[in-house]
């Protein structure tokens, strides 16, 4: 399959550098990561990453990923990105 090229709104940039978030794990939750219908004829997708560290003052296992992303006819915007830590 085919993935169109990716686009980072400066919203998405802005919420990945205080949620935690690389550039590199969202193009892999794009890729990989299980896809999710969401509102506005857009899709999310969500991955979990082995994390082992600290994220505000305390150590979590797990770091999960959804980016929300629009599609169009060729490149995939991602919208907003929202870590969770567990």
């Amino acid at each position: 399959m085919i993935m169109k090229p990716i686009q980072f709104s400066h919203h998405a940039r802005q919420q990945m550098a205080e949620r935690g978030a690389s550039e590199d794990e969202v193009v892999e939750t794009i890729h990989t990561g299980e896809r999710i219908p969401a509102k506005q004829d857009r899709q999310s997708y969500r991955k979990n990453f082995q994390y082992n560290d600290l994220w505000g003052g305390r150590k979590y296992a797990i770091k999960q990923l959804l980016a929300i992303v629009a599609e169009e006819t060729d490149t995939l915007i991602v919208i907003t990105v929202i870590t969770f830590y567990f």
